[in-house]
């Protein structure tokens, strides 16, 4: 099963009908290899969805972050989402370009490093990101 099948079954199972609309904005995050926010999602399904609105967009996305089947991240306060990497079954972390929005999965997690220094502490989640400009915008700047 792929993630984006994972994706519509979770849906699914917490009482969300799958809709085209959500269906698209699904398979858009999933065919990308970047963040992107929400306006990027809403001006690429227009051609498909005329109407759409900020709302449409903004209430899904929130609804698949809350369903951890899309990431969420902050750049200069803006919101940024992507396909959620442990749909995968992969667990890693990312490299952001703050020029293009490429992302860069980062295979190695630095949270080994700081399991000396929380004695008796339990880490239940965590979230490390890098952001700088890949190669290509850092050849152009």
């Amino acid at each position: 099963m792929t993630a984006f099948e994972q994706a519509v079954i979770t849906l699914k199972n917490n009482g969300y009908k799958t809709t085209g609309k959500r269906q698209k904005i699904l398979e858009l995050l999933y065919n990308q290899d970047k963040y992107m926010t929400a306006k990027e999602v809403q001006n690429s399904l227009k051609p498909l969805f005329p109407g759409i609105s900020p709302d449409t967009i903004y209430r899904n996305l929130n609804t698949f972050v809350d369903l951890s089947v899309v990431e969420e991240t902050e750049l200069n306060g803006e919101k940024l989402f992507r396909f959620s990497c442990e749909l995968h079954g992969h667990h890693h972390h990312h490299f952001i370009c703050t020029e293009c929005g490429k992302t860069i999965g980062l295979e190695d997690c630095p949270i080994d490093m700081f399991s000396s220094q929380l004695p008796g502490c339990q880490v239940t989640a965590h979230r490390f990101e890098l952001f700088g400009l890949c190669e290509t915008c850092s050849i152009a700047s």
